[in-house]
Parts: structure tokens; sequence; C-alpha cells
């Protein structure tokens, strides 16, 4: 695994990046960035189990942390696989080690967004990317709420 991490400074509040990450009409946006069609099915409460979708494949994965306006952590528990979920493949097990790591700081209205994500190597140049293009729309659409 390595890890990919980001600070951005966005002229936005706490509140409306907190919006951008965990409301659908937002998230739909820059979800698609990693791949089209993407949505996340949840209920945001802490202890949650969370589906990272797209036409049947994804990752699940646990809210560890859910402090809304401060901190989200998801914990990866395995995979989707044509509508099927999988813990016990190799594959699914190699998502374990994965987390996607949200922290917000306010100071005058203004908040660095803190992210880390664990991403399998094989992965990791093409989700760089990706994680700099969703970085730069969750900052768009948190500073045009």
């Amino acid at each position: 695994m390595k890890t990919i991490t980001t600070t951005t400074e966005i002229n936005a509040t706490a509140q409306k990046v907190w919006q951008v990450l965990t409301q659908e009409k937002y998230y739909l946006q820059w979800y698609a960035l990693f791949c089209e069609g993407t949505t996340a099915i949840t209920d945001w409460k802490e202890g949650a189990k969370i589906v990272f979708e797209a036409n049947g494949m994804g990752l699940i994965g646990k809210i560890a942390v859910f402090r809304p306006n401060e901190e989200l952590l998801i914990k990866m528990t395995g995979l989707l696989i044509n509508g099927v979920e999988d813990y016990d493949s190799p594959e699914a097990k190699n998502t374990l080690q994965g987390s996607e790591h949200y922290l917000l700081s306010e100071t005058d209205g203004k908040t660095t967004l803190s992210t880390s994500a664990d991403i399998i190597e094989e992965y990791y140049e093409q989700t760089s990317q990706s994680w700099e293009a969703a970085r730069a729309k969750i900052k768009e659409m948190a500073e045009n709420l």
C-alpha cells in the first residue's frame, strides 16, 4: 500500500466542505473523477457500512469515525464484484489495509481539508491523478455553495 496525502485551503466554512463530502448531489460529481457513475450507499453514521459502487463493482468499507464538519475515516473491508460482496478472496483481503481519511479545520471562515488514502501500489499513479482532480472539484464546489 502507498498513501496519497493532500492538503487544500478552501475559502468556505467547514460545514460547506462537509456538505460536499457527504451529500449525494455533491459527492456524485467528485466521485465521478475516480469512476463515472460511482455512488456511496450508506446512512452516513459512525459504525455504518459504506459501499462505493458503480455498475455492480466497487469497494466496501466501514465508517470508523464520523464527526460532522471535522473528521471522516473510512476503513475498507472488502470488494463488490458484479453486485456480490466479497470479503474472503485474496483481492478483498488486500483491501483491508486501505482507508480514506478526511480532516477539516476551520479558521476565520476558511477550511483546511487534509486527506489521506491508502492505495494498492498498482493503482497508485492513476488514483493519484484522480485524487488531484477530486481535490480541485471539492474546493470549487465548496467555494461556490
